[in-house]
This record gives C-alpha cells, sequence and structure tokens, in this order.
C-alpha cells in the first residue's frame, strides 16, 4: 500500500487553506467594489473589512490592481461557470437557451455601474480584458447551443452557427448598455422578452416554432 509523504499532505492542506483564503478576499472585496466603486475603496479598507493586516493582505496579491484584476476576473468565472454546465446538458435546446440568457442578463443586471465607470476609466486594461473573456464565454455557449438545436432537429439546419452567436452576443450587449436603458421607455424585462423572442422565432424551424409556442406561457422571463 502506497501512501502520501506527510509533506505533501502539509502542502495540500495548506494550499487548500490559501485558496480558501483567497476566496474570502476576493468575495469581500467584490462586496465593497460594489457598494462603493472600486475608486473608492483602499487596501486599507479591504484589509480592515477582513480584519487582517496590510501584510497579510499582499501575501495573495501585488497590489491593487493585481486584487481587482483577481476579484473580477473571479466573479466572471463563477457566473460563467453555470453558462459552461448547463449547455452541456441533454436538455431542450430552446429551454436551455432561455435559461442561460437568463442567467446572462441577471449578470449584468447585478452588475453595480460603478465598477464598470471606474473599470473603463481607471483600469482599462484589465477592463478590456474582462469584456473580452465574457464575450467569449457566452459566445461559445450560445454557439453550442445552435449546433444542439441543429442536431434535436428543431433549429434550422442552414444556420452559420458562429455568424449567429456573435450577432447574440452583440444583441445582448447593446441591450444591456446604461445609456440605451436609460434612454428608453421600455423596462429590462419588456426588452430581454422581445429579444428573446425575435432571436428564437429567426432561428426556430416549424418543429422549433411549435414547441416554442406551446411552452411561450411558462417560458416567462422573471429578470
Amino acid at each position: 500500500m502506497v501512501l502520501f509523504p506527510s509533506n505533501f499532505l502539509i502542502r495540500f492542506a495548506k494550499k487548500n487553506e490559501m485558496e480558501e483564503k483567497l476566496k474570502n478576499i476576493l468575495q469581500e472585496s467584490i462586496l465593497l467594489f460594489e457598494k462603493f466603486g472600486i475608486r473608492s475603496v483602499s487596501m486599507d479598507d479591504i484589509a480592515k473589512e477582513l480584519a487582517i493586516s496590510k501584510k497579510t493582505l499582499y501575501q495573495f496579491v501585488e497590489n491593487k490592481a493585481d486584487l481587482i484584476d483577481k476579484a473580477m476576473q473571479f466573479k466572471i468565472d463563477h457566473s460563467c461557470n453555470y453558462v459552461h454546465d448547463y449547455i452541456n446538458t441533454k436538455l431542450h435546446a430552446i429551454d436551455v437557451l432561455l435559461d442561460v440568457s437568463k442567467q446572462v442578463s441577471k449578470t449584468y443586471q447585478e452588475s453595480s455601474p460603478n465598477i464598470h465607470f471606474d473599470l473603463q476609466k481607471y483600469y482599462p486594461e484589465i477592463y478590456k480584458k474582462l469584456i473580452e473573456k465574457h464575450k467569449r464565454i457566452v459566445y461559445e455557449g450560445v454557439k453550442q447551443n445552435i449546433e444542439r438545436g441543429i442536431e434535436q432537429g428543431i433549429y434550422r439546419n442552414d444556420l452559420n452557427a458562429d455568424l449567429v452567436a456573435e450577432l447574440y452576443v452583440s444583441k445582448l450587449k447593446e441591450m444591456n448598455d446604461n445609456e440605451f436603458l436609460n434612454n428608453t421607455r421600455y423596462s429590462f424585462k419588456k426588452i430581454f422578452e422581445v429579444m428573446f423572442d425575435s432571436h428564437i422565432r429567426a432561428i426556430v424551424n416549424d418543429t422549433g416554432l411549435k414547441y416554442y409556442l406551446e411552452r411561450k406561457e411558462s417560458l416567462k422571463f422573471k429578470v
């Protein structure tokens, strides 16, 4: 019987402990950033909120920019893990697309405008990297959904999955634009319903449309 050496087990336990501490730091930092904005929150504020010293904080991050980068990456990974896991299920493609779209839009809605403003103005490189990562994850999810719907015989078989995914990501981004939302008389819920309805009708075949219309009443958006 082969046993792990004791020093390996100690290193493994310490690694897990460090990962949990970093996770807690990132979660608490995100809460502070969303409440007060990134620029207004100092490393002293974060250390105080976590009841740790700044010296301890700097064991996990190099500086504030590194903390922001790690925290925002954590936030995106956490929200998009749902997208990845759900897309890979064998459920009906229309139901999957609906639930994933709701989750993505909920993430947009829950993001503080203060964070977006501060990232764009003071940390543009981090902001650009995060936006590109988020777009890539959503794009891949929608593309897989299109391919799954074609396989299930409910989407049109002449669709260009790449192009449809790009257009969907573009529409989702525009729909969640703060300037657009602030200058429209329609609620976000209504805009989302119309966008999703238009997208579904454009990609389904007769079989898919029949299913969608039958399910439409139970597919009410609750964003």
